[in-house]
Order: structure tokens, then sequence, then C-alpha cells
């Protein structure tokens, strides 16, 4: 049985030990569990109306929103982790004609985004009873995704499929042709290795001569602990203002914020809960849901200069794989980008192709050394 380790314990790493075969590979995983950005994040998993123009990216994130259907169905998801909840769309100028041309042309190719239909102002405030009435689009495809519970739901998963989990920082280095993972003092030597550190990738590759165009980005959401009946309530993107999550029990989520500035800091900031307060105002009929107890979820994302995430195995070393730069679309394109890594190292017969999704991975590769 071949050995497998993965450094980094995110949406990706935590979902490719759960479909990496364990009839052949032994496999650990090692995170320190700090500045991570799953554990602090919470998702709208609805990408098809993104005004991006990126084509590859936005492939990627179809075919990851479409993917959920299976990871929940494989990963036995409760509804406090992923739920398909409906998403609402609302304008300032409650034109809504070329939103709803561009759903209706894009569902042509994305048959999960479900229904789509223009709502009333009392429809609409029906659906999300704290809004001021106001016309929307609504899909009904749209889902929530709660990344802490995600982690937590298949680190139990995976641990009962005996993956090893070390709470540890781990450094790298080529050994002939296996990879020695070094923690507190240890060493290890696996046969293959998954990197999916976040912005820590830089720092690991750099550990063996390769660097990488990846950068840290602060992101900070505000979690309110309210008295509303939430259970029902669909999902909000709302034009110029910060994304509006409930969750059940009452939780709702607001953010979030991207800080390329302060990507290491995990401190909270009162300049993030005004910007993802005051936005979203204009849209509701009352300030109470800013009045509820709240907490911040802070965390560290990945970002390329081109704002494309990468992933795949390294040119030459088709024992070593990474993946990184998701930005704030990890959440949906994460679990589907650890699917394929497994699938190369379950399959090492089959030759994968990802250029649908990215730009060829030399792309975000150097080597000063050379």
């Amino acid at each position: 049985m071949k050995k497998i380790a993965i450094i980094g314990g995110g949406i990706i790493g935590m979902t490719l030990a759960n479909y990496l075969d364990t009839d052949k590979f032994e496999i650990s995983l090692f995170d320190d569990e700090k500045n991570q950005a799953t554990k602090a994040s919470a998702g709208i998993i609805s990408p098809w109306l993104s005004k991006r123009r990126n084509q590859k990216w936005y492939q990627l994130a179809k075919d990851g929103a479409a993917f959920f259907e299976k990871l929940k169905t494989d990963f036995e998801l409760t509804d406090e982790v992923y739920e398909k909840c409906g998403t609402l769309f609302l304008r300032k100028n409650s034109d809504l004609e070329e939103l709803e041309k561009l759903a209706l042309e894009r569902r042509k190719n994305a048959p999960e985004m479900g229904e789509i239909k223009v709502l009333s102002k009392e429809e609409t405030v029906s659906l999300f009873p704290l809004l001021k009435p106001s016309e929307s689009l609504y899909l009904s495809g749209g889902a929530r995704l709660d990344g802490k519970a995600y982690l937590a739901h298949l680190k139990k998963r995976a641990q009962a499929r005996g993956v090893k989990f070390f709470a540890e920082r781990a450094t790298i280095l080529k050994a002939d042709e296996k990879w020695e993972i070094v923690h507190q003092g240890e060493s290890d030597v696996v046969d293959d290795l998954v990197l999916c550190p976040g912005p820590a990738l830089k720092e690991l590759l750099s550990e063996i001569g390769i660097d990488v165009d990846v950068r840290p980005q602060k992101g900070q959401l505000l979690s309110f602990k309210t008295d509303f009946d939430t259970k029902d309530w669909p999902v909000l993107f709302l034009e110029g203002a910060a994304d509006i999550i409930p969750f059940q029990e009452g939780d709702i989520l607001i953010g979030a914020t991207h800080d390329n500035e302060k990507g290491w800091d995990l401190s909270e900031s009162e300049a993030a809960f005004f910007d993802l307060t005051e936005g979203i105002k204009p849209y509701f009929s009352e300030s109470k849901l800013i009045e509820f107890p709240y907490h911040y979820r802070v965390g560290t994302r990945a970002y390329s200069a081109d704002f494309s995430p990468f992933f795949g195995p390294h040119p030459a070393f088709s024992s070593l794989a990474f993946a990184s730069a998701l930005g704030s679309s990890g959440l949906t394109t994460g679990p589907y980008i650890a699917y394929l890594l497994a699938q190369y190292f379950n399959h090492p017969e089959t030759k994968w192709d990802y250029s649908i999704y990215q730009k060829d991975i030399n792309t975000y590769l150097k080597y000063p050394n050379c």
C-alpha cells in the first residue's frame, strides 16, 4: 500500500481525504489549524449569474455547484451543513429583466439552477421578511454551506476511514523518488504528496525551489444569533453590498470582506462591521438584525494575480499535486477540485486534462534557481 500525505485540512484537503481510495493508500493529513479560511467561512452555492468574464473559472464554478448533489449523497451531509434553499437577487433599480435573460440562457447548460422567476414585492418579502418591499429574481437551485460544520462532519468520517491527523505545521523535502514530511522533529517518507494549505503553499513550495503565484487575503464575516425563524429563508445576493446567508436556528451571516493588505491578520475589525452592515441597510425594512448578538469569523484565503484558482500535478513530478488560489469561491469549487485530485491518484492509468477549468499550471510557477 502506498503512503500519501495531505498538507492542508481545509475544504480541499478534508474532501480529498474522504475520496482517496483507502484500499490503495495509507493517508495522513497535516494542518496546524491556523488562518484556515474554510473554518471561518460560510458560502452561497449559486455561481450562475456571476459577472466574472473568466470562462474557465465559470466552468469550474458551474461544475462545482452541480457536484454538490453527489457530495451530499456520498458524505450524507445534513441540512445544518449543506442545504438547497434557493437564491434571491436584489437590484437597487429593481430592473431584473437582463438578469432574468442571463439566467435563462445559462440554465441551458446548468439545469441545476432550477426554477427561475421574477418575484413581486409581496413574494420577495414573504420569502425573506426582513427586506423592504422590492422585486427580486429567484433561483430555486441556490444553496448554502457552512464551512466549519462541513469540516467537522468530514473529519469524523475520515477518522472512521483510518485517516491519520496531525495538528502540526509540516515542511517538505524531496527524497529521491519520494517525499519527506518533517513535523515536530519527526520525519515521514511518503510516495505521494498533495499540498492544499491555501496561501501557505508559497512557503511550502519555496522549500523545494519553486516560486508560486499565490498570496493571502483576509476575509471577515459577521454571524448574528437571532430569534427569527430562518429555516426556510433563501440566501441573498444584494447589488453593491455583502451577501446574506441565513442558516437554521436563527443564525444569519453577513459577508465577506476582501482585504489584500492584511492577509495574515486574524484580528476583528470594527471597520469590517461598519462596511458589512451599512451596505445592507438600504435593502432592509429595519435595522433590528444588527442589534442581535454577533461574533466575527476571520480567516485567510488564497488568491493569485489573475484571481484564478489552479490545481493539478506538478509538471515534472507526477507524485506531487497541489491546489490553491480559490479566493472567495472556494466553498463552491473546493470539493470538486478535491474530487478531481482524488481521481488523479486513485486512477493513475488515466490521463487527466484540466484545461477546461484553468490556464496551464506553469502560468503560476517559477523556478528561481534554474
